[in-house]
């Protein structure tokens, strides 16, 4: 093979290798919010298969709760699941990017079953809700609610009046990047130490 032809030859790999990443992303799933109506959220029935941001066990954001009333109430577990395009978009940039979507699963904890002793495990699904990141509601987020377990919605509008007014709420007091509790997420705290997003005080 001549020079001029392995040249050629060469140049006809990069296209052709350019293209399929061309391909590749053009191919790629959108896996932010999906609506119907605009802005009635259908629930992501693959959200098992995101990345899991972290768990917790029988929390509450509740100012003025005392043991009785913790003891009280049933010991829920709070999973939180992110899409994942927006999960690498905030390890760069320590930002969540437009169209995120996090899915929060409530599920019951037991402390008696096979082998267990001690300590509790996650059970049955109690309810879902989900939160949202979308520059075209109103303030750039909105939240959603599946209903409980059993009688689950396939698609949820937007949270309004006095109930998503205290999600507002308490979602610009406490949290520690933007309207996220990033602060109970420890793989998504330490990008935002790294980037310097914290809000003052975290």
């Amino acid at each position: 093979m001549t020079r001029s032809n392995t040249t050629l030859g060469i140049a006809c790999a990069a296209c052709v290798g350019a293209g399929t990443v061309v391909a590749l992303a053009q191919q790629a799933p959108d896996d932010g919010p999906r609506y119907e109506d605009g802005t009635r959220l259908v629930l992501p029935d693959d959200y098992r298969e995101w990345t899991f941001l972290s768990s917790g066990l029988a929390m509450t954001y509740e100012e003025e709760t005392t043991a009785s009333d913790s003891s009280a109430r049933p010991q829920l577990f709070q999973n939180v699941f992110v899409n994942r395009s927006s999960y690498r978009g905030f390890m760069e940039t320590g930002v969540w990017p437009d169209r995120t979507t996090f899915v929060l699963e409530f599920r019951r904890s037991a402390s008696e079953a096979s082998i267990n002793r001690a300590g509790r495990f996650q059970s049955d699904l109690v309810m879902l809700e989900a939160e949202v990141k979308d520059a075209r509601f109103p303030d750039g987020w909105a939240f959603f609610d599946f209903g409980r377990a059993g009688a689950l919605a396939e698609t949820a509008d937007p949270l309004t009046g006095e109930r998503v007014a205290r999600c507002i709420e308490c979602h610009t007091r406490h949290t520690a990047v933007e309207r996220t509790f990033v602060q109970f997420y420890p793989t998504a705290l330490e990008a935002a130490r790294e980037h310097g997003t914290l809000k003052p005080g975290f």
